[in-house]
């Protein structure tokens, strides 16, 4: 039922050769080049002196489609030859940059994005006046009831006859808007007490 096969032992080095002889020198690595995304997605040879080699590598695709699909890749050609070698980097992210705004938004592109960022400014800056008023006014609030704790302490030590006029003359002397009638006084300090 089992057929057995027989296969003869591989031989082995043995130590009794004098000197072992080298191993073979390794082969150099294989150099594979990969075109750049820009020449990939365009069908084309990358050449040595590719303009749109060094800014869309073959690991970045997308970079050069939007690109491509918002300014054309012989206007993006176009405005790298036009520019120095240093600017170049930063010319194409500012193009990556604006297709991509004007593919989320057809009609401002970045300008849309600019304005919103605008808004969201405007709004903040009105929230940290709103805040920096209600600041004030808690710093006012404190002020006077300090002013008012003192003026009681000084009653308490020797009482005078009537003792809310000269506090109204010291709350009226320090801002003459917080008081101008009795009546504001008293709901001037409801929050502080609630």
């Amino acid at each position: 039922m089992f057929k057995m096969e027989y296969s003869e032992p591989i031989p082995t080095a043995t130590t009794s050769s004098p000197t072992p002889s080298p191993p073979p020198p390794p082969l150099p690595p294989a150099v594979v080049v990969s075109p750049c995304a820009a020449c990939k997605i365009l069908r084309r040879r990358c050449a040595d002196k590719c303009v749109l080699a060094p800014y869309f590598p073959p690991t970045e695709p997308a970079k050069f489609t939007i690109a491509h699909r918002v300014f054309g890749a012989s206007n993006i050609i176009k405005f790298l030859q036009e520019l120095p070698e240093s600017q170049r980097a930063d010319a194409v992210s500012s193009m990556v940059y604006e297709a991509n705004a004007r593919i989320r938004d057809p009609v401002y592109g970045c300008a849309g994005a600019i304005c919103q960022l605008q808004k969201h400014i405007n709004e903040l800056q009105a929230q940290l006046a709103k805040a920096q008023a209600e600041v004030t006014n808690m710093q006012l609030q404190q002020a006077n009831l300090a002013a008012m704790l003192c003026m009681e302490m000084a009653q308490s030590t020797s009482p005078q006859p009537n003792p809310q006029q000269p506090m109204d003359i010291l709350i009226a002397n320090s801002n003459p808007n917080l008081m101008e009638d009795n009546s504001n006084f008293g709901s001037l300090w409801e929050p502080l007490w609630a």
